[in-house]
C-alpha cells in the first residue's frame, strides 16, 4: 500500500493528512498556534511556529498510521493564501512576523494606489481588486518598515514567499524557492495571462525582483523532504492555495462547477475554465491550477469572517463553550428573533469590497437571547455566501445546479440547510469534508503517477444533499433585511468620511 500526505497549512492550526492508494483518508493531526494581534486591525503568525506545528503535525500522523516513511509515495503542501513572510536567503530565518491575509495595516497604501488610477490596471493584469487582503502590500510594508530589508533585498539577499514557499523552502533538500501559479495569483503582482511576475506592477510597489520565487506548476514534484524530518527523502510534488486545492478535490474540473470552503473565511470558486472572466460584480478572477503548463481559471469571492465567528462566540463573548454546540441552540428557536449579525472584524470582502466595514449586531430586542445571537451568526454566514453566489451567476451567465461544500463549519446540519434555503439551490457535501487535504493529496498523486486523470475524478462521493424547502416571501423577507443590517456596518472605520 502506498500513501500520499497532504500538509494543510492554514490560518489557525497546521493539519497532516494521510490518504491511502485508494484516496481513502487514514488519519490526520492538527495543531495549533497562536494568533496574535500586535494593534487593532493587525494579525501576524511566528513563521516558526507554522513551520514546527506542520513539521510535528507530519510526525505524528505518520506515526498514528503506522506507516513507513518508504511507503509515502508523496507529500503534496496546501496553504492559507496572500499571508506574507520574508526571510534571509542564506540562514532561512524570518526578518519578522507572517503578515497574515486578514490584516489590514497597508489600507491607506491601497488607497493611495487607487488615488494614482491604478484600480483598473491591477485588474486588468491581476484579475484581483486592490486591497489589503493580498500580499503585494505587504512585501511593501516588510521594506519599508524593517530596518535593513530594502537593502538586503536589493542585494538579493532576501525571499518573499507566500506560505507554501515558506514551507518548501524549509522542508526541502534544496532549500528551494518556488510558488505554484495559483499562490502566485494571490500576490497582486502576477500576470495572469501571461503567467510572470509584471514588471510594471514590481517597479509601481518598489519590490525588488530578486526576492520573488520562480513560479512553478500546481501539480509537479519541486523537491524532496528533508531526511531528518521523516528518515526518508519524499518527493514534495504539489503546491497550491488552500481554495484552489479545495476545488479540485472537491471535483469541480469542468467549467460552471462549484464549490464553497467554510473555514476561518469563507471562499467560493467557479472553475470557468481555460478563460479567465473579469467580474462585473466584485469578485476576482484568478486561477484556479496550472498543470504541465496549462491554465485551468476561476471566478472567486471571499467571505473574510465565517468559522472565525463562531470562534469569536465561543472564545471572546462565552457564548458557546464549542463550535459544535451553536448547531443545537441555532435549532432551539424557531428563527433569528430579527437579530442579524455582520461579522465585518476585518472589513467585508466581495460584492462590497469595504475594507472599513466594522462588525456590528442590529435588531435586537428585549426578548433577543443567547440563542437568537448563535443563530444570528451561524445565519451571516450563509447570507455572506449567498450574496457571492448571486454575482457570481450574473458574471459567468450561470446558475450551477448544486454547490459542493467543506471545511469544518459543513459539519453544522444548521447552517447546511439555511445555506440551501437562502441560496435556493441545493448543497451538497462530500464523504471526504476534508477536501483542501484531498486536493492537494490528489495534485501530488498525480505528479508521481500514483493517479491519473480519471482515478482523480472517482474519488469524490456525496456524503448528503440540502434540499431548499423556504417559502419564496420568507425567503426574501430575510434576504432584504440582511441587506438592510449590512448597510449599517459600512464605511465604519473610514475618519475622512465621517
Amino acid at each position: 500500500m502506498k500513501y500520499i500526505v497532504s500538509l494543510d497549512q492554514g490560518t489557525t492550526s497546521s493539519r497532516a493528512v494521510i490518504f491511502d492508494e485508494n484516496g481513502q483518508q487514514v488519519t490526520s493531526h492538527s495543531i495549533e498556534f497562536e494568533q496574535i494581534y500586535p494593534h487593532p486591525g493587525w494579525v501576524e503568525h511566528d513563521p516558526g511556529d507554522i513551520l514546527s506545528s506542520q513539521i510535528d503535525s507530519l510526525k505524528i500522523a505518520v506515526e498514528k498510521a503506522g506507516v513507513s516513511p518508504a511507503d509515502i509515495a508523496a507529500i503534496g503542501i496546501t496553504n492559507q493564501r496572500e499571508t506574507t513572510i520574508m526571510w534571509d536567503r542564506q540562514s532561512g530565518n524570518p526578518i519578522y512576523n507572517a503578515i497574515v491575509w486578514q490584516c489590514r495595516r497597508t489600507a491607506p497604501l491601497v488607497e493611495r494606489l487607487k488615488a494614482d488610477g491604478l484600480s483598473n490596471v491591477v485588474r486588468d493584469i491581476t484579475g484581483l481588486i486592490p486591497d489589503a487582503y493580498f500580499s503585494a502590500t505587504k512585501i511593501r510594508w516588510l521594506l519599508d518598515n524593517v530596518d535593513g530589508a530594502r537593502e538586503r533585498a536589493e542585494r538579493g539577499e532576501m525571499c518573499f514567499g507566500t506560505v507554501d514557499s515558506f514551507l518548501a523552502y524549509n522542508l526541502t533538500e534544496e532549500k528551494i524557492h518556488v510558488t505554484d501559479a495559483t499562490n502566485a495569483s494571490r500576490t497582486m503582482l502576477f500576470n495572469i495571462r501571461e503567467q510572470k511576475w509584471d514588471e510594471m506592477l514590481l517597479r509601481t510597489m518598489n519590490i525588488p525582483v530578486e526576492i520573488m520565487p520562480e513560479v512553478v506548476d500546481t501539480s509537479c514534484v519541486i523537491g524532496t523532504l528533508r531526511r531528518d524530518i521523516l528518515g526518508h527523502p519524499i518527493p514534495i510534488a504539489a503546491l497550491a492555495g488552500d481554495q484552489h486545492a479545495a476545488l479540485f478535490g472537491q471535483g469541480c474540473t469542468s467549467s460552471g462547477m462549484v464549490k464553497n470552503t467554510y473555514g476561518t473565511g469563507c471562499f467560493m470558486l467557479m472553475n470557468t475554465g481555460r478563460n479567465p472572466v473579469k467580474s462585473q460584480n466584485g469578485l476576482l478572477t484568478t486561477l484556479a491550477w496550472r498543470i504541465d503548463g496549462k491554465s485551468v481559471y476561476a471566478l472567486e469571492g471571499s467571505v473574510f469572517i465565517a468559522g472565525a465567528v463562531i470562534q469569536w462566540l465561543r472564545d471572546e463573548v462565552k457564548l458557546i463553550s464549542s463550535a459544535a454546540e451553536s448547531e443545537q441552540l441555532a435549532q432551539s428557536v424557531k428563527d433569528n428573533g430579527g437579530v442579524y449579525i455582520i461579522p465585518a472584524f476585518t472589513g467585508l470582502g466581495a460584492p462590497y469590497w469595504d475594507m472599513y466595514a466594522r462588525g456590528t449586531i442590529v435588531g435586537l430586542t428585549r426578548g433577543a437571547g443567547r440563542a437568537h445571537i448563535v443563530r444570528a451568526a451561524l445565519e451571516s454566514i450563509a447570507f455572506q455566501n449567498r450574496d457571492v453566489l448571486g454575482c457570481m451567476s450574473r458574471d459567468s451567465g450561470l446558475k450551477p445546479g448544486s454547490m459542493r461544500v467543506d471545511g469544518g463549519a459543513s459539519a453544522n446540519n444548521f447552517l447546511m440547510q439555511f445555506q440551501a434555503d437562502i441560496a435556493d439551490m441545493a448543497v451538497v457535501r462530500p464523504k471526504i469534508i476534508e477536501t483542501t487535504a484531498l486536493g492537494a493529496a490528489m495534485f501530488a498523486a498525480r505528479a508521481v503517477g500514483l493517479w491519473d486523470d480519471r482515478r482523480i475524478s472517482s474519488i469524490w462521493e456525496s456524503q448528503a444533499a440540502f434540499v431548499p424547502r423556504m417559502p419564496t416571501s420568507e425567503r426574501q423577507k430575510l434576504i432584504l433585511d440582511w441587506q438592510k443590517a449590512v448597510g449599517r456596518s459600512l464605511n465604519w472605520e473610514n475618519q475622512e468620511q465621517q
